[in-house]
C-alpha cells in the first residue's frame, strides 16, 4: 500500500530528486507527483516532528494505531450525511470539482513505515483542510493553504510552493494575495489546533461550524469587491 512503492535513496540521490522535482514542479505546478517527491525528499525532519506530536496526542495516537486511509472505500459514507455536517461539506467539495480521494500519489522516499504513513496522511487530509478553511483550489487558494500547512508542519516544500505560486501571479493577484489571503493564512495557521493530530473521519457526522469552532478554524475571508 504505502511501503511497497518506497525507494531508498542515499543523500546524493535524495538531493538530485529534490532538485529535479523542484524544477519540474515550478515549470508545471499541476504535477502532483513532483510536488509529492519534493515534499518527501526535503521534509523528513518535519515529518519526524509531526510524528512525535501525534504520539503525544490521544487522537493522534489513534490515527497512528489504526492508520485510516482517505480513499473512496473508506470515506464514501460522507456522501450520505446530512447537509450541515463536516462529512457532507467534504463530499460536496470533492463532488463539485470531480475530485477523487484515490488520486493521491503514493509515498516513495520515506525511510520508515511510520514516517511513510505520516507523509501519506498529510497528503490525504489536504482536502479536509480545504473544506474546513473554505479555500478554493485555484493557485491563490492552494498558495494560501500552503502557508497554513507550513505553519502546521514546517515542510520546506510548502514554503517553496508559496514562493513558486506567488511568482506566477499577475500583479493584481499578487497584491490581493499578500494584502488579503497571506495575513489571514498566518493568523489561521497559528490559531487552529494541531491539525495532524485530528482523526477527521470520526467527526464526519458533526456539524461543520461546530468542528470549526472546536478546532479553532478561521474560514477564509470573502474576496473584497474591486472598486
Amino acid at each position: 500500500m504505502i511501503g511497497s512503492a518506497r525507494v531508498r535513496l542515499n543523500r546524493w540521490q535524495q538531493a538530485a530528486v529534490a532538485v529535479g522535482s523542484a524544477v519540474g514542479a515550478l515549470l508545471d505546478p499541476r504535477r502532483a507527483d513532483l510536488i509529492a517527491a519534493l515534499g518527501e525528499t526535503t521534509g523528513q525532519p518535519a515529518f519526524e516532528r509531526v510524528l512525535e506530536r501525534m504520539k503525544k496526542s490521544p487522537e493522534g495516537r489513534a490515527v497512528l494505531l489504526e492508520q485510516p486511509r482517505v480513499i473512496s472505500v473508506k470515506v464514501s459514507h460522507a456522501w450520505d450525511l446530512p447537509e450541515n455536517t463536516f462529512g457532507a461539506a467534504y463530499a460536496k467539495f470533492m463532488g463539485t470539482r470531480n475530485f477523487s480521494p484515490d488520486d493521491r500519489p503514493p509515498v516513495r522516499f520515506m525511510e520508515t513505515d511510520e514516517l511513510a504513513y505520516v507523509a501519506m496522511r498529510a497528503r490525504e487530509v489536504h482536502d479536509f483542510w480545504h473544506t474546513l478553511f473554505g479555500l478554493p483550489t485555484n493557485l491563490m487558494g492552494e498558495s494560501a493553504l500552503k502557508v497554513i500547512e507550513f505553519e502546521q508542519m514546517y515542510l520546506p516544500m510548502c514554503l517553496m510552493s508559496v514562493i513558486g505560486g506567488s511568482a506566477r501571479f499577475s500583479e493584481k493577484q499578487r497584491k490581493l494575495f499578500f494584502q488579503h489571503y497571506f495575513p489571514w493564512a498566518i493568523r489561521a495557521g497559528m490559531q487552529c489546533t494541531d491539525l495532524m493530530c485530528v482523526y477527521y473521519e470520526q467527526h464526519f457526522h458533526e456539524d461543520l461550524e461546530d468542528v470549526r469552532r472546536k478546532w479553532g478554524i478561521i474560514p477564509a475571508p470573502a474576496v473584497p469587491k474591486q472598486t
